[in-house]
């Protein structure tokens, strides 16, 4: 009886100490998956010569989706009508690509599926693989590679598409803007591109950074960069691409009436100069004037007086561009003589600017006076600028102020002779230590440069026209992170020119400081910048 008890209590012990293990976790399925998916065989085999088949079919050896495919796969040489690819949004052990178009002969192809491709399961991603076959008896081997830069911002768009157009008894520059590429690629994560399986031959070497992604050039929304000169494949250059956007040609869009004496003119391209003619007849004391629209490309017509016509005439004229134009005239409203300020914190070296909404044709400089938080009064200096229709209030100005600008009747009158009423506006100045100051120093300058202080959006904060070797001081800067740029304006025009690919003209040259400019409050900051030659 007591071996029994005794054999008993081995068991429980036994069976506890079993439980107590069982219970320290919860059973696993095993390690995660983390290998990408596998290719068990291709039909017809990847890198096949002689190509002839309207179907392709690759097996896997577990269930794969495709993400983003239309973004990811990139087909070398183009096929017009593409062809088609299942399944789509569902999961499959293969991937059939049924080729819609005529095959080229003696071409090699590539089907560059990116990172389109991942298990069902977990999403493992079977990275950049690569279909390809060759109508011919060879696969083409041969590649272009380089790199893809902005020639004016810091920063490189990304997937910016590079190009290879085949120069041959057929080739015009005008292809780019017609015909899609023989050859295509992406550029990659740090802006690098490879153009793979090329065959032997002449290139125009070309990138796109298109808005509508179709792989021919649009000048109004996409970025361009390319090679001057034809390149030659085999090669062993590793070329560099400079993005741009062309600054487009003029081109007249639409006139209309848009308030009871106020037409507008828009356009494409630069139309400050456009010049703005009445061909029908109107009264002797009739009379005009042409304003810009802030922010907009539009030149505003406003006449005088109200006509009793159906519609105008009018002749447009921008350098050798000569359009004619009919608007039709309607009862509208007329419009009402409103102010905006355009700067509420001034810094001292500012002058304080006001818009209209007509039109002015005089100011009385005797009507508007300035109080400080101290009640001292003072006139400023006042210029209007008819073309944009602002006011510029030049006054003496000290730190840490508050100012009132008390403007009295009479002190603006418009086009019609409309006049203001009594305005007042304010505005504050912050004390000079809040800004900091920036000298910089260029070496290895070949002027004229046009010295820019940068955001990180590559917008111009401060600038400044450098003439000769001297230092560029930026006075009151906004305390913050800034990039150091130097447009070398070969042209000596005073502002920095795009490119023009018909014309094979290439942006003029910038240049980058490789370390950022830190604006700090009450400091004064120095920075060599040294030009490389």
């Amino acid at each position: 009886m007591g071996k029994k008890l005794a054999n008993l209590g081995f068991l429980v012990v036994v069976s506890l100490i079993f439980s107590h293990c069982a219970n320290k976790g919860t059973a696993s399925g095993g390690p995660k998956d983390e290998l990408p998916p596998v290719i068990i065989k291709s039909i017809p085999e990847n890198f096949s010569l002689n190509f002839d088949s309207k179907e392709i079919i690759i097996y896997f050896d577990e269930y794969i989706k495709m993400k983003d495919l239309q973004k990811q796969l990139l087909i070398s040489p183009l096929m017009d009508p593409e062809p088609e690819i299942t399944p789509v949004g569902s999961a499959s052990k293969y991937i059939k690509i049924k080729i819609l178009d005529t095959l080229q002969a003696n071409t090699t192809y590539a089907f560059n599926f990116g990172e389109s491709i991942a298990d069902n399961n977990e999403g493992n991603i079977f990275p950049y693989y690569k279909y390809v076959f060759s109508t011919g008896d060879y696969i083409d081997s041969l590649s272009v590679s380089g790199i893809v830069t902005d020639a004016l911002n810091k920063d490189v768009d990304d997937r910016i598409a590079v190009l290879l157009f085949e120069v041959d008894s057929a080739f015009t520059d005008s292809i780019l803007y017609k015909q899609k590429p023989k050859y295509i690629a992406n550029t990659d994560s740090v802006s690098g591109f490879n153009l793979e399986n090329i065959k032997e031959g002449t290139y125009l070497l070309a990138a796109l950074n298109e808005e509508n992604p179709n792989y021919t050039f649009q000048p109004k929304t996409d970025k361009i960069g390319y090679r001057r000169q034809f390149i030659t494949v085999p090669s062993d250059t590793a070329y560099v691409l400079k993005m741009f956007k062309e600054t487009i040609d003029f081109k007249f869009k639409r006139a209309k009436q848009v308030s009871s004496s106020k037409l507008a003119f828009g356009y494409e391209g630069d139309g400050e100069s456009l010049d703005i003619k009445l061909l029908s007849d109107v009264p002797e004391w009739f009379a005009s004037i042409v304003t810009k629209e802030a922010d907009k490309d539009t030149l505003n017509y406003w006449f005088r007086p109200k006509l009793e016509v159906d519609s105008l005439v009018f002749e447009l004229t921008n350098n050798k561009t000569i359009d004619t134009t009919v608007v039709k005239i309607k009862d509208f409203k007329s419009d009402s003589l409103i102010f905006k300020s355009l700067n509420s914190t001034l810094k001292l070296k500012e002058t304080y600017k006001l818009s209209a909404t007509v039109p002015l044709d005089s100011i009385d400089a005797t009507k508007v006076r300035i109080k400080d938080k101290d009640s001292l009064f003072q006139n400023p200096t006042m210029v209007l600028d008819a073309f944009a229709n602002t006011v510029d209030f030049d006054f003496e100005k000290t730190e840490k102020n508050n100012y009132t600008i008390e403007m009295l009747p009479g002190a603006f009158t418009d086009f019609y002779g409309a006049q203001n009423d009594t305005l007042n506006f304010k505005v504050t100045t912050k004390l000079r230590s809040s800004y900091g100051d920036v000298r910089i120093e260029i070496r290895n300058g070949v002027y004229p440069l046009i010295v820019e202080l940068t955001d990180d959006k590559g917008i111009a904060v401060e600038s400044s026209l450098s003439l000769e070797a001297s230092p560029v001081d930026f006075n009151e800067v906004t305390p913050g992170i800034y990039y150091l740029r130097v447009v070398f304006d070969s042209n000596q025009n005073g502002v920095y020119d795009s490119g023009d690919y018909l014309n094979k003209v290439q942006p003029e040259r910038v240049s980058y400081a490789q370390e950022p400019v830190e604006v700090r409050a009450g400091w004064d900051t120095i920075e060599e910048f040294i030009l490389e030659d």
